[in-house]
């Protein structure tokens, strides 16, 4: 058998397709997987040994050049890409048009939600195949539960992301235990209070943690390194890092704490103790979801409180 799972970003929602390869590894014996993903994100299916094949899109860079000679080449390297293998399903767990015009670009059966289901509803005009999935469910949940329906098999209930990261290794690195912080979101209604940060910082500093604070954009870095240096010598403010890099540092922390980020979700698949901090989003439907490690504070307008979530991290690192 040989699938097309179809899910370009983010890299949340990347991570929250994971299990779906995971099931039809296990339900289905020799299964070839290929992943049609954002280039950026490219890294994050690789991690799964049950995929085969990675095909790269960028739909957000062509946009950006599309009257450009080199994009319409690079378009055209990218529907040969998709044509070069005949599928058994082309599983479209995204339900947006963008997802579903590149599921129809695939050779093979598209499968995807049903008008009530897709976050798109005009995404289901271009399925063979749909079904209904509810929406008030988590996105994990929905991912497998779609797939399931697709190629005819009941999900488990444990729920196995099926990637892991070596520990990263690298001279900036602390000697000894350190806690990863997440403090950069897309949003800014997602933002936690620096002055929590700081009082979470200490807390852990105090529990005998170097405290490792990535981040992307230069807004982001000032924000790191500003919340690094009140940490003293037990802040550090991490260099930039690619996704696989990344990965490592996560899976090298005694604990993740972050807010609604691609990252606490990626911490939390790795099996690392991970504190997923709400402030603007419903954790319900997104917040991480990989066992009692995983840890979801706050809600929308509710952000949790700095003691709470110092309670909760030193809790985890007692375990």
């Amino acid at each position: 058998m040989r699938i097309l799972l179809v899910k370009t970003s983010s890299l949340g929602d990347v991570v929250h397709n994971l299990p779906v390869a995971t099931d039809i590894m296990r339900r289905f014996a020799g299964a070839e997987i290929d992943w049609a993903v954002e280039e950026s994100f490219a890294e994050l299916p690789r991690l799964h040994p049950a995929i085969r094949r990675v095909i790269p899109v960028a739909l957000r860079r062509w946009r950006k050049s599309l009257w450009s000679p080199a994009t319409w080449r690079e378009i055209g390297d990218f529907k040969r890409a998709i044509k070069a293998d005949a599928y058994d399903a082309v599983i479209d767990t995204q339900g947006l048009l963008k997802s579903a015009l590149i599921a129809r670009e695939a050779r093979g059966p598209r499968i995807g939600h049903d008008r009530g289901s897709a976050r798109e509803p005009v995404a289901a005009r271009f399925y063979d195949r749909q079904f209904a999935v509810p929406r008030a469910l988590h996105a994990v949940q929905r991912n497998r539960l779609l797939a399931a329906e697709a190629l005819g098999y009941v999900p488990s209930a444990e729920i196995d992301y099926g990637i892991s990261a070596r520990p990263l290794t690298a001279d900036w690195l602390p000697q000894g235990d350190y806690a990863v912080l997440l403090t950069a979101t897309s949003r800014a209604e997602k933002e936690w209070p620096e002055a929590d940060w700081q009082t979470l910082g200490k807390a852990l500093t105090a529990a005998g943690l170097h405290c490792v604070l990535p981040s992307g954009s230069a807004r982001e870095r000032e924000r790191a390194t500003r919340l690094a240096a009140g940490l003293g010598d037990c802040g550090i403010a991490a260099p930039a890092l690619n996704l696989t890099e990344l990965a490592g540092l996560l899976a090298g922390a005694r604990v993740v704490i972050g807010v609604d980020t691609g990252l606490i979700h990626l911490a939390a698949a790795l099996g690392r103790p991970a504190i997923a901090l709400y402030c603007g989003s419903d954790p319900a439907l997104t917040g991480v979801l990989a066992g009692n490690d995983a840890i979801n504070l706050g809600a929308t307008g509710a952000p949790p409180k700095a003691d709470a979530v110092v309670c909760q991290a030193l809790d985890s690192l007692r375990r």
